[in-house]
């Protein structure tokens, strides 16, 4: 076993000896043939710009670091080089580009600022001098786990610009690359915070070919053995792996040609680090882990990413749990593509990724692609106004002017998540929190406890008293002032607090603190309710019947009850209303199918039957003690052309005339069927609400469901139920069932339905 340690242990060294032999490309290449590679990029993505700025750069970057070698011995002006070819692979603008090369010349070199600016402009000395400020972060050892997330959150605070960010991976990318060079606890340093703030700062950022280099080579000096040890492993079978993709790369890609879709295929191993975590999380070893394949498949349009999974389900098992659509719902940082995890040839699980062309630029380089160098009719770069606002860092996040590293620090302002309108503030002990932009310091104080909001009294920001409706700034000190004796929040809070959780809470120390009061007057709007309706109250106020109430409402106990009504949670007629169906059905006289029909018969006769929705439930005038229901299959409101129809041993259901179940009624039970026609409005009295669903078809998209939501939510008309369900060409079909007062409300409510983008129809159900 010993021999064998030491034989593994022997391997590793051999490999890491071969590995640090190896030279990389600026190791035995001059700068003139980089710089022509780097303007080769260039043109790749835009073959007509004026490249004598990139020119310019390089001259003066040259020249100021001519008298500098870093620690491999090369020449310094390598580095820049190097972090401008990588931003030219992530096609960014000439401007950046220029900052790459120059990012070093004001803090190394006796290059100025304001020599920088007059030479390239103030784009470009803007750019320089955020990428310095961020290279004077503070980050200690020996407080990693205190101080990541709160560095991460930091770092991307400094940016005025998202470039500069940009420029600052690049900068780390190539540091990482010659890091054999820095003595071990050099390396480890590096790695450790590149494992911390930068690789993560990569991943939100949606830049994947950055976030898995950088990974690697972390892993690579944090974990030498480990990374040395999977080198080798996946070295070993590689031609057998390899085998194994090709034939999954040549089985799919037959498929999805005969089903008529453009695809480009490719396969490939995961990267040591996802199978690392992969190992430590699933607590498996790299021969016990399975899906190390990727496989990815990329087309035209999202169409053709649903007719593709289709395609590829019809081939291989999916494992159930393991599919993610990140096209329906995008993840934070812009990633979309289909994910499916199957089960291939030898019960060998692997994973597909399906994706557009425009999706996959966006996985490739995250928030690059959406600054990417464009040229307008105007001639003005950069992207759509929309995408400038969504990505823009420009939101007053520090003021660049100050001098003092810890100042600086103390004022920075974060924005962490690059798609919510959020504010990040701290505790008094340093812990950030994320609220909703315009909170105030209620907002704060609900935040940490429901007790400290009931309590505070004031709040201090930054050491100074404010009052409670101040707005906090990215970064602001916040302390809350409590006290024992406060009588606890005020109503007025409601309109000044922004986030949900602030009003939840205020709104649920109300419905606590005055439940009493809420008894007294729910109990006093029931009892005036039913006088107005000329019910005498005791004959329906059983247990039995108060359990349907609170079974309907989800409440514990009756003065849950009242206090909802106290606080309008409720309305009198719901709890009355379902008291009563109680009752009815207990004083309800049994009547046979052929005594409805009789008396139906006779009623006919003279006019039709009338039907409303009555105190007590539903009703059909003129024939007493029967009862009377509304057909679920096509649920008819006021205004639907209605029929009745006598059901075996359950009395009369009020269907619509259009109904399929009427439609398709068999001639021999047509004898149950009768008329029937709802009560003029004059004579109903209050309006009852009446069950109604609708099938809505759209094309999916993020949001759509709130936005429908909205609709009913701006009517005050309440939902019973939502189903969903999307096609795999994307069509997206959504039942809703909800309380209307008649076919008026509903047909308003569908026209306003169809106005909603991607809804294609909207249709009632009709049985």
């Amino acid at each position: 076993m010993a021999t064998d340690a030491r034989t593994k242990q022997e391997r590793i060294e051999e490999i890491k000896k071969a590995d640090a032999n190896v030279k990389t490309m600026e190791d035995f290449t001059s700068p003139d043939i980089l710089y022509h590679e780097l303007i080769d990029s260039v043109r790749k993505y835009h073959p007509s710009d004026d490249i004598s700025l990139i020119e310019k750069a390089y001259q003066i970057a040259y020249e100021a670091h001519k008298d500098q070698r870093r620690k491999s011995g090369e020449p310094y002006i390598i580095h820049p080089l190097c972090v401008g070819i990588i931003l030219a692979d992530l096609e960014l603008d000439k401007e950046t580009i220029v900052a790459g090369l120059l990012h070093d010349v004001v803090e190394d070199t006796v290059m100025t600022s304001e020599q920088l600016k007059e030479e390239f402009g103030a784009e470009v000395e803007l750019l320089v001098d955020g990428v310095t400020k961020l290279g004077q972060l503070s980050y200690s050892a020996d407080k990693v786990e205190v101080q990541a997330e709160n560095l991460r959150k930091m770092f991307l605070a400094m940016a005025k610009d998202i470039r500069v960010i940009l420029i600052k991976l690049a900068d780390r990318l190539h540091n990482m690359r010659t890091l054999k060079y820095m003595r071990p606890e050099k390396q480890k340093e590096k790695a450790r915070e590149t494992m911390d703030i930068y690789a993560p700062i990569a991943h939100r950022l949606g830049i994947s070919k950055i976030k898995i280099e950088l990974d690697d080579l972390s892993l690579k000096y944090l974990e030498p053995e480990v990374y040395y040890d999977l080198v080798e492993k996946i070295a070993l079978k590689k031609d057998a792996r390899q085998a194994f993709v090709n034939s999954i790369v040549s089985e799919v890609s037959r498929h999805i040609d005969a089903a008529g879709i453009k695809a480009q295929i490719d396969g490939r191993i995961k990267h040591f680090f996802s199978i690392y975590k992969k190992m430590v999380n699933q607590q498996k070893t790299l021969d016990q882990i399975y899906d190390l394949f990727a496989v990815r498949i990329i087309v035209d349009t999202v169409k053709d990413c649903y007719a593709a999974l289709g395609v590829i389900h019809e081939m291989y098992k999916p494992i159930p749990g393991r599919f993610k659509d990140y096209i329906a719902m995008p993840k934070q940082n812009m990633y979309q593509s289909l994910h499916t995890t199957l089960i291939g040839p030898n019960g060998m699980p692997f994973e597909i990724q399906i994706r557009t062309f425009e999706m996959h630029r966006t996985a490739e380089y995250g928030i690059a692609a959406h600054w990417k160098y464009k040229e307008a009719a105007d001639g003005k770069k950069g992207g759509t106004r929309s995408e400038e606002e969504k990505l823009s860092w420009l939101r007053q996040v520090l003021d660049w002017q100050m001098s003092d590293n810890r100042e600086f620090m103390s004022l920075l302002k974060s924005d962490f998540d690059l798609f919510s309108e959020s504010v990040y503030c701290f505790t008094p002990s340093g812990d950030v929190k994320n609220l909703p932009n315009g909170s105030t310091p209620i907002d704060f104080a609900y935040s940490i406890h429901s007790a400290v909001g009931n309590r505070m009294i004031g709040a201090r920001v930054n050491g100074k008293l404010v009052t409670i409706d101040y707005v906090i700034q990215n970064g602001d000190r916040i302390e809350v002032i409590t006290s024992q004796n406060s009588r606890g929040p005020s109503r007025d809070w409601l309109k000044i607090v922004k986030s949900s959780q602030a009003k939840n809470k205020i709104n649920q120390w109300f419905k606590q603190e005055l439940k009493e009061d809420n008894i007294v007057k729910g109990k006093e709007m029931l009892a005036a309710y039913c006088r107005a309706k000329g019910v005498v109250q005791s004959d329906f106020m059983k247990q039995e019947y108060m359990d349907r109430v609170l079974m309907k409402y989800g409440f514990r106990d009756w003065d849950s009850v009242l206090a909802a009504l106290g606080h309008g949670g409720l309305k009198e007629g719901q709890v009355i209303n379902k008291l009563m169906e109680g009752y009815e059905q207990d004083h309800r006289k049994e009547v046979t199918d052929e005594q409805i029909i009789e008396a139906v018969q006779n009623a006919k006769e003279t006019s039709p039957v009338r039907v409303k929705k009555s105190k007590g439930g539903i009703t059909v005038q003129g024939i007493n003690d029967v009862s009377v229901r509304f057909a679920k299959c096509c649920s008819p409101i006021p205004g639907d052309e209605i029929v009745g129809f006598v059901t075996r041993g359950r009395g009369v259901t009020v269907h619509r005339t259009d109904c399929i179940n009427i439609i398709n009624l068999p001639e021999e039970e047509r004898v149950r069927l009768i008329d029937a026609e709802w009560q003029q409005e004059a004579q109903m009295g209050d309006k009852g609400l009446y069950l109604a669903e609708i099938m809505i078809y759209c094309n999916n998209r993020t949001g759509l469901l709130v936005d429908i939501t909205k609709i009913f939510t701006e009517r005050k008309i309440d939902v019973t139920s939502v189903n969903s369900r999307t096609s795999r060409q994307g069509i997206a079909t959504i039942a809703m069932s909800f309380e209307v007062a008649d076919k008026g409300t509903l047909n308003a409510l569908i026209e306003k339905i169809r106005q909603v983008e991607s809804v294609l129809d909207v249709e009632r159900t009709t049985g």
